[in-house]
């Protein structure tokens, strides 16, 4: 099956219009045809003192149709989104997108949750806010105007106690949640997601990659790229696992996250949590690490709307209970928050978050922003796993991808 492959530059920003060039070559790297005399041609004629008139050939038929490569990005978080926007708008030719996320919406660890009594009061159990140094303000500028020219990022204005504050440093919130990040760029995309599709399998098939789920069909795709926590990368069977060399097994397996929980608690309409912050680091607590006010630190309290707060616990206190059923962690955790608050009114809701893989500590050695671990056919990983946890490290990990793609395709 023929193609057109793509050819991408990691230095053209995000927010560019100008397309990546590309040729079409075959995908097995085979001739697209062979050169023939045509009937009219003087060498097509007979030995001897006369020549036959020629006699016209059938009309030549019109050029078989290429097919459209399949690319599964495997992964509905940051890295995931960024891809499938970078692949859409940066390549020449068409793409049949494909975005599998195991869980049943799209954020990965940047994900908004919503009470179940009110769709409008929101909490962000990941990612609290986006920070943006001068070194980063600079190489990514085009992310960052995007976003903020699309209303999804806003600038941080709201009090935050105890944040440690550097030089040139910029923070900024997604009024309507931090999942609106990812689905911004899903929506860019225009790739088909497919929640609950949490790959199990991954298998060569005539020079294709045939990709098994918990439930439903395999599926095959020309290119895969997987942007899932580098454990659950481990963790896949099929092929792909003779696939993985040694060194690369121990560069993956190196990697380490921390573990903590979120809790976020709603309440009902005209309730003010009177505190003068929006969000508070804490110091003294072996549970509570992070509070949010998360409607107030997103700058959109409304009387027609209850606040939500956000818990994120310790790092120990996560590795500890990490196990734990998460009703009876959550029953720990709001002992400790009464103590730090103890004039919280009962929440109408709440939603506990276990973070396994919560930020990484240590990433891939030697890879720079990804881990290319088959050419023909294409098979990527990427993600913080490969960079650092944080949004610039995801957009540094999607942009490496994306310079893999057009040196090994």
């Amino acid at each position: 099956m023929a193609f057109c492959p793509l050819v991408l530059r990691a230095d053209i920003p995000l927010s560019s219009n100008r397309l990546f060039s590309a040729t079409c070559r075959s995908f097995s790297g085979t001739a697209q045809g062979t050169g023939t005399l045509g009937a009219g041609s003087p060498e097509n004629t007979c030995s001897g003192s006369a020549a036959f008139p020629q006699t016209p050939g059938p009309p030549a038929s019109p050029p078989r149709p290429r097919a459209m490569a399949r690319v599964l990005i495997v992964g509905a978080g940051l890295t995931g989104s960024l891809c499938a926007a970078l692949l859409r708008r940066e390549a020449s030719c068409p793409l049949q997108l494909s975005v599998w996320e195991k869980c049943g919406d799209s954020g990965g660890r940047m994900t908004t949750t919503t009470s179940p009594y009110n769709q409008q009061c929101t909490a962000d159990l990941g990612a609290q806010y986006i920070t943006c140094t001068p070194y980063y303000a600079k190489i990514h500028q085009s992310f960052y105007d995007e976003l903020l020219a699309h209303g999804v990022l806003k600038p941080l204005t709201s009090p935050i106690e105890g944040m440690v504050m550097k030089d040139g440093d910029l923070n900024f919130v997604a009024p309507q949640g931090v999942s609106s990040i990812i689905k911004h760029y899903l929506k860019e995309s225009g790739a088909e997601v497919c929640f609950r599709h949490g790959v199990t399998q991954i298998n060569l098939r005539n020079d294709k990659w045939e990709v098994s789920r918990e439930t439903g069909s395999p599926e095959q795709f020309d290119l895969v790229v997987l942007t899932m926590p580098v454990p659950e990368i481990l963790q896949l069977q099929g092929d792909i696992e003779n696939l993985i060399s040694g060194c690369q097994r121990q560069q993956l397996e190196s990697v380490s996250y921390s573990s903590r929980y979120a809790l976020g608690l709603f309440y009902e309409a005209g309730l003010k949590i009177d505190v003068p912050w929006a969000g508070q680091y804490i110091t003294s607590n072996p549970c509570i690490r992070f509070i949010s006010i998360d409607n107030k630190k997103r700058n959109i309290e409304s009387p027609d709307v209850g606040p939500s707060l956000v818990v994120h616990t310790t790092v120990p206190f996560g590795v500890t209970y990490l196990e734990h059923s998460t009703e009876d962690v959550q029953e720990l955790i709001s002992r400790q928050l009464e103590s730090i608050l103890p004039d919280l009114p009962q929440p109408l809701g709440t939603k506990c978050q276990k973070w396994r893989y919560s930020q990484v500590t240590s990433a891939a050695a030697n890879c720079p922003g990804q881990m290319t671990l088959h050419l023909k056919p294409f098979l990527v990983c990427g993600g913080d796993g490969f960079t650092q946890s944080n949004f610039d490290g995801c957009i540094t990990s999607a942009r490496c991808v994306l310079e893999a793609l057009k040196n090994h395709i």
